[in-house]
């Protein structure tokens, strides 16, 4: 129930903070018709988009397991994220269009100074959240609180970039460089927007765990080869914030049953003292049979 309430509030807490700077950044370009602004205001819709979805998303990802859903429902995170990056580059394609227009045919700025002081109030709302959200991933090992965190902050350094062309636009009189400004911040938001759409991909196709932690496995694996033992079929993935690991363990022959068992509760322990959160399957073999070399790959061999 910790991570539940834990979780679902840190995503309430991006939903408002949305919704907060989507008014303010609005009002910024109602007050200075500038294109670059609404870049900015659209990227925070996205923001809100996402964060509602990522609500959605969490609300399911905490619910444990079922008859159903036996290893959880931990992937729904990963729907979120990827949505998320799917309205990112949306919203990206979105901004060069309407750039575009305004290169072609540029329009003086309106009340700068005023529209500015409001983005950069919104900006600094967007970065507090950001590193709160950054915070909460890591201690929750959640991938879609970790996307949210990192759009925000994309949303911030878009959000400098945009100032600063906005402000140089009005002190140098070249309203072109408004239009420039916006495209040059769509192209790090389809970046961001990609990167999202990957890792969720990723996530959903059941990539291995990242090389350091394989490395960590079969470093405790590899510990027990001066006791005669083996291991293969070593298998990882993970589904947001929970890792699966499942391995074969061959022993001589002569062990008894009971010895065998300790064996692999220890080195269950050791893995998941290694690697936190993870769910770890075994199976015991005997080394001398020829049959329990066929199975390294998912499907034995006939």
């Amino acid at each position: 129930m910790i991570r539940r309430h834990g979780v679902i509030r840190y995503a309430a807490l991006s939903l408002l903070a949305a919704l907060l700077t989507i008014v303010l950044k609005g009002g910024a370009y109602l007050l200075t018709g500038s294109i670059a602004l609404l870049s900015d205001a659209l990227e925070s819709l996205v923001n809100l988009l996402a964060a509602a979805v990522a609500l959605v998303a969490l609300t399911v990802a905490v619910r444990p397991a079922d008859e159903d859903h036996a290893y959880g429902h931990t992937k729904a995170e990963y729907f979120s994220s990827g949505f998320e990056g799917a309205l990112i580059l949306i919203a990206a394609v979105s901004i060069i269009v309407a750039a575009g227009q305004r290169f072609l045919h540029p329009i003086g700025l309106r009340d700068p100074a005023l529209g500015l002081a409001i983005s950069a109030v919104a900006t600094i709302v967007n970065f507090g959240v950001a590193r709160v959200l950054f915070q909460a991933g890591r201690r929750y090992e959640s991938i879609a609180l970790e996307a949210d965190a990192h759009h925000l902050m994309s949303d911030v350094w878009t959000s400098i970039g945009v100032i600063a062309g906005v402000a140089a636009t009005a002190l140098t009189g070249w309203h072109r460089l408004d239009a420039i400004v916006a495209i040059l911040v769509s192209v790090g938001v389809l970046w961001s927007g990609g990167a999202l759409v990957r890792r969720s991909m990723l996530g959903l196709l059941d990539t291995a765990l990242p090389e350091d932690i394989r490395r960590k496995i079969t470093g405790i694996l590899e510990a027990h080869a001066p006791d005669g033992v083996r291991y293969h079929a070593l298998r990882t993935r993970q589904a947001g914030a929970r890792r699966f690991i499942s391995f074969h363990i061959l022993v001589p022959g002569e062990w008894s049953v009971q010895k065998g068992h300790d064996l692999l509760e220890e080195i269950e322990e050791e893995v998941r003292a290694a690697v936190p959160n993870s769910s770890v399957d075994t199976h015991l073999e005997p080394i001398e049979d020829p049959v329990s070399w066929n199975d390294l790959r998912l499907e034995r061999a006939d």
